[in-house]
């Protein structure tokens, strides 16, 4: 039962104060938001901990009487941009300077955490979790755990198109000084262990998980998914609201249902300009309607992003948006009949949520991952690559998107697999579970009384 729809009850046991402190990506940032807003549905308090540029990036919050947004600079490191405090703001292949910023986070975080565990900040209550995530990774780590085991970091290690992110041999200077704030927030000599499991954003599909996870002898840690966190109808959160006087709707409005290919390739690694342009021609030549959210590669002239007379051929067929592009809504639209995505867990959740057949054409981390699930169960087709360097060309392009979205043998399977993966993403009372589950696990660590339980007695599962 939601803690939060019931009235105050004696017989109740206490809200959790859960501390959430996500790496610096969107695609981390909205899912770790999402997850607040599940936690506090339920009675629960949460502090969002993140720089203020990212924390002013956030859509509204649903419960923001019961998430505490809270803004710590992020330091200066000689060779970021001003300004910049997120993958957003930097290119892909530089985000060690980020990196480094972001562990240089460790002091400020932990002089924070120490306040709050002294009762000195926001309401008195001391945090009973803390949940740093690096990379893709929900870290957890109890406030009051007495064991020695030394705190683990993770964070993506390799920038090639094939393979997962890698774990780090040293632990990350964020989680190494969060070890030593929880240690001081208890008494002398205790120290604590971390993580006790990683939860991760998933969902059980009989008999694997949907989206990639770590297997378990690689973290050394037991798994809990944490469920989709699919965002609710129209984003939910009142960011990404059906509007009239979007042009991209407007246009889709005007489209045969089913008709149009959506594309999007997320945010944080726009394409090279060259293979910009391959993506282009392939759209081209596979004839159909489609709306391209199109990040513009970083130092490339508007006149050059697209090839020449692309928008003349394609005129009345394809829309470009190099703007924002309110995604929900679009894949929600009558008019979409596949998703041209990257494969980030997030847009893989809003493209199932609505059972669209995907084109899969991952970049970065763990999108190959993902796409290698989604082919396994037939719910889309990958874009051919080059072995050798991941790149691909305009036929390869303009093959998967005629076959899912023309051939009608090979469509008829793809939407039937994609509406059996919209029923589970798509299934509230299935995610509302993993969520409670979570909590349950959170509690079994922790007496009505605010006392913490030894590990022997409640050992993860």
């Amino acid at each position: 039962m939601d803690a939060g729809s019931s009235a105050p009850s004696s017989s109740l046991p206490r809200p959790l104060r859960v501390v959430l402190c996500p790496w610096l990506a969107l695609g981390h940032l909205l899912p770790f938001l999402e997850l607040a807003e599940r936690l506090a549905s339920r009675g629960h308090r949460v502090s969002f901990v993140s720089t203020p540029r990212n924390l002013a990036r956030l859509p509204p919050r649903r419960h923001a009487g019961s998430i505490d947004l809270v803004p710590l600079p992020l330091p200066r490191v000689e060779s970021l941009p001003d300004g910049a405090e997120s993958t957003n703001d930097v290119p892909s292949d530089r985000l060690e300077p980020l990196w480094e910023a972001f562990d240089g986070l460790a002091a400020p975080f932990a002089e924070y955490l120490h306040a709050a565990c002294a009762g000195a900040g926001e309401g008195g209550n001391r945090p009973d979790w803390c949940s740093p995530a690096l990379d893709s990774r929900h870290l957890a780590v109890r406030t009051d755990q007495r064991s020695g085991s030394r705190c683990q970091g993770w964070q993506g290690a390799n920038n090639n198109l094939c393979a997962p992110p890698l774990p780090l041999p040293q632990p990350s200077p964020l989680v190494t000084e969060l070890c030593g704030a929880v240690q001081a927030c208890v008494t002398p000599r205790k120290t604590v262990d971390g993580p006790l499991w990683i939860g991760g954003r998933s969902a059980k599909v009989t008999p694997r998980y949907l989206f990639w996870m770590w297997d378990p002898p690689v973290l050394g840690k037991p798994l809990l998914p944490l469920g989709l966190l699919p965002p609710l109808p129209y984003g939910g959160r009142g960011a990404d609201v059906h509007r009239d006087d979007d042009d991209a709707v407007r246009w889709l409005d005007a489209q045969p249902p089913k008709s149009v290919v959506y594309v999007a390739l997320g945010s944080e690694v726009p394409l090279r300009v060259e293979l910009v342009h391959e993506l282009a021609h392939g759209l081209e030549l596979a004839g159909t309607r489609f709306l391209w959210a199109l990040r513009k590669p970083r130092g490339v002239a508007d006149a050059d992003v697209l090839p020449a007379g692309f928008q003349e051929r394609t005129d009345g067929r394809g829309l470009v948006a190099m703007g924002w592009v309110p995604q929900t809504t679009v894949l929600a639209h009558a008019a979409v009949g596949a998703f041209l995505t990257h494969c980030g867990r997030s847009s893989l959740t809003e493209g199932l949520l609505h059972g669209h057949p995907l084109i899969m054409l991952p970049i970065f981390g763990d999108q190959e991952p993902n796409a290698r699930l989604m082919a396994g169960r037939m719910v889309g087709l990958q874009v051919a690559r080059n072995e050798d360097d991941g790149s691909f060309d305009r036929h390869g392009v303009a093959r998967a998107v005629r076959a899912v979205m023309v051939e009608e043998d090979i469509r008829r399977v793809l939407v039937a697999n994609a509406m059996k993966m919209q029923e589970i993403v798509a299934d509230e009372e299935l995610q509302e579970r993993y969520i409670d589950e979570f909590v349950q696990k959170l509690r079994s660590y922790i007496t009505d009384d605010g006392t913490s339980c030894t590990p022997a007695a409640h050992s993860p599962a």
